[in-house]
């Protein structure tokens, strides 16, 4: 498999993002928007956005189930911010009516840094990657509160980020990955290639 088909999540958020940087990472890159279109992927980004909106829209376009499905069968994932969110096994902070997909035994806490204007970039060692720190971009980003025996932390915020210090903010576990700040954004790719070389293996 040179390059793999990843798709990404195309119902809201940064969605042309992700696809360039998968395309970079060496994968080809669709958006998915219907069931028929998950079938094909060996892969899934799902991106940052607003989660709560995310969560009824794949209701609404009837992903949920698929996608659910195809999580449970071993489908490569990857989420960042609101990706994470929706990956998540539990939520802390979103509206009762929100719908997620169980993928990570994690607890995740919504807007855990705070709102827009709290937004910040903070450099992390970053598990499994090599070449230096990644540089990470929070936007009203969610932390992890809990982890299940079988989740392998990849990040955590350093010690000078102040209250936020020892959060945890990128998890793994079996195929599934998931980052609370963007790494689309920034240029660097080494998270989507790490994703990318997990969808080969």
């Amino acid at each position: 498999m040179t390059r793999p088909l990843i798709g990404v999540l195309a119902l809201q958020g940064d969605v042309r993002e992700h696809l360039a940087a998968l395309d970079e990472s060496g994968a080809d890159a669709v958006g998915i928007r219907r069931p028929e279109e998950l079938d094909k992927v060996d892969g899934i980004v799902i991106p940052g956005g607003e989660s709560t909106t995310m969560s009824r829209l794949l209701q609404v376009f009837e992903l949920l189930e698929p996608l659910r499905d195809r999580l449970r069968g071993g489908l490569p994932a990857y989420g960042s911010c609101a990706g994470m969110i929706l990956l998540a096994s539990e939520v802390l902070d979103t509206r009762p009516d929100a719908e997620h997909l169980g993928a990570i035994d994690m607890t995740v806490r919504r807007n855990a840094f705070g709102r827009q204007v709290d937004s910040f970039e903070s450099d992390l060692e970053f598990e499994g990657i090599i070449g230096g720190p990644i540089r990470a971009v929070f936007i009203r980003a969610p932390w992890v509160e809990r982890v299940g025996p079988g989740v392998e932390v990849l990040a955590q915020v350093p010690a000078a980020a102040g209250e936020a210090a020892g959060r945890i903010v990128a998890v793994r576990q079996g195929s599934v990955i998931a980052t609370s700040f963007h790494p689309e954004v920034t240029g660097d790719r080494r998270v989507h290639e790490m994703f990318v070389d997990l969808v080969r293996g």
